[in-house]
């Protein structure tokens, strides 16, 4: 899909699902989320501050950059998009969230844009 690691991708992924639901993302909270350490989370948090995809304030609440909400935005997306398709093909609904994090990493966006172009969904 990209120049970014599958785990940056994951990372704001889900500090962007976080941010749906919490008032604030903290890095405890990424951390149950995808049930990592907090240390590898917390050096995970300094890789993307010194690659400006976050913010961390003085409480330690983490806020995506722009460029941080973007990719995130487009790899939440493919998520969906894909978890919905395989559902639509019968397969249950973990499995498909699962396959989907798989494939949200994997193919180019000409590809993706490609497969959504023929596979309209509801």
């Amino acid at each position: 899909m990209s120049t970014y690691t599958e785990s940056v991708e994951d990372y704001l992924e889900t500090i962007l699902i976080l941010s749906k639901s919490l008032e604030y993302v903290r890095s405890i909270d990424i951390a149950s989320a995808l049930g990592y350490k907090k240390s590898s989370v917390s050096v995970a948090m300094k890789n993307l501050r010194e690659r400006n995809f976050i913010v961390v304030d003085d409480h330690g609440y983490i806020s995506l950059t722009k460029s941080g909400l973007d990719l995130a935005t487009t790899v939440y997306e493919r998520h969906e998009w894909f978890t919905k398709w395989l559902i639509s093909l019968g397969v249950d609904e973990i499995t498909a969230s699962e396959d989907a994090c798989k494939m949200e990493h994997s193919l180019s966006k000409e590809s993706f844009e490609a497969i959504k172009s023929k596979v309209k969904l509801d």
